[in-house]
């Protein structure tokens, strides 16, 4: 049986077209109302182009430090999921080394801590 879900992303704008608001809510999430989030960061692969669509927005409100931790976490993510896409263990592991050496840089991470 064939089923699907749906994610909603709201973002209202000041008058500049600067996000001030963001908001999500996931059909299977069980949320009963949207959360709210300082950033956004989507991105989609077309299916016939293959051409990367993004978005990456955040709100006045969010600090450097909340970006640094954010993005440190996105992509502790996108290799983790690029690993069990692709079980491709040397690139997967130099990305992880990577997100170690942003996370000790921006000190999300002690030197010594190992993600």
């Amino acid at each position: 049986m064939s089923t699907s879900s749906e994610i909603i992303v709201r973002i209202s704008l000041d008058e500049n077209k600067v996000p001030n608001h963001i908001e999500w809510q996931a059909s299977e999430g069980g949320q009963k109302h949207p959360a709210e989030s300082k950033s956004v960061f989507l991105s989609l692969l077309d299916k016939d182009t293959l051409d990367t669509s993004t978005l990456f927005l955040w709100t006045k409100e969010c600090q450097v430090a909340e970006m640094d931790r954010n993005v440190f976490y996105a992509l502790g993510s996108m290799a983790d999921g690029y690993y069990k896409a692709t079980q491709n263990t040397e690139l997967a592991n130099e990305m992880r080394r990577f997100v170690q050496y942003f996370g000790e840089k921006t000190g999300i991470i002690k030197p010594e801590a190992k993600i």
